[in-house]
């Protein structure tokens, strides 16, 4: 029986992969990356591709569906686990891939919980990655907390009046994935006066980085799925 491996390989730089991470990668038997369109490249995959083999390891790709509905989820959370226990068992290493790291809203993280419960003899090993937080508060030379401050991650989808509050009581605030909300945000920074403490950045890491920090520039740009701000 062989391990499986959730390999958290950064917001998209290789340069940012652990040691260990490419370690995994390189050894690894099969390489299974998650795709939400399967139309579009994996991100996740794009990353590594300088690591692996694809004429000695296995290379999947499976369909995450990008909605809520978990009626649709499930199954595929449950086809990607079966999947990965069935290549284990069988003695091939499986490599989960996922941007950022696993278990920092990683889609990894339901597979582990099936994984646990459906197959709990399997040895599961997860290798840390660098979060787009910390990948972007590195781009901006922007510090996220000192002292006592403290900070507060919410995804843009937990709703306006969660991104108020959390304004009125943390010194950090982040937010994950503002594309769905992003002029009710911009109205908010307006309205809270914070145009000048609010840094943006999409895609980070990679090709296709942007740093906005000019309030102007953030309000006139339309977001990537990719994207965050970090409002101080």
């Amino acid at each position: 029986m062989a391990t499986v491996y959730a390999v958290g390989v950064g917001p998209g730089d290789p340069e940012l992969l652990t040691r260990k991470a490419e370690r995994i990668l390189r050894s690894a038997d099969v390489i299974l990356a998650p795709v939400s369109n399967p139309a579009e490249a994996s991100v996740a995959l794009g990353t590594i591709r300088e690591f692996i083999d694809e004429s000695r390891q296995e290379i999947i790709v499976h369909q995450f569906p990008m909605t809520s509905d978990r009626s649709r989820l499930i199954p595929a959370w449950q086809e990607a686990a079966a999947l990965i226990a069935s290549h284990a068992e069988a003695g091939r290493s499986v490599a989960f891939i996922t941007i950022g790291d696993p278990l920092f809203y990683s889609t990894f993280i339901y597979l582990l919980r099936i994984l646990r419960e459906q197959w709990p003899q399997l040895p599961i090993e997860i290798i840390p990655g660098i979060s787009s937080i910390n990948a972007t508060a590195a781009q901006a030379a922007l510090p996220l907390v000192e002292g006592d401050e403290k900070m507060v991650v919410i995804p843009a989808t937990a709703g306006i009046e969660q991104i108020k509050a959390a304004l009125e009581t943390y010194e950090t605030v982040v937010l994950l994935k503002v594309k769905p909300l992003y002029s009710e945000i911009i109205e908010l920074l307006r309205a809270t006066g914070r145009e000048q403490r609010a840094v943006f950045v999409e895609r980070v890491g990679s090709s296709r980085q942007k740093v906005l920090t000019d309030f102007s520039e953030i309000a006139n740009h339309t977001p990537d799925y990719l994207s965050l701000m970090i409002i101080k």
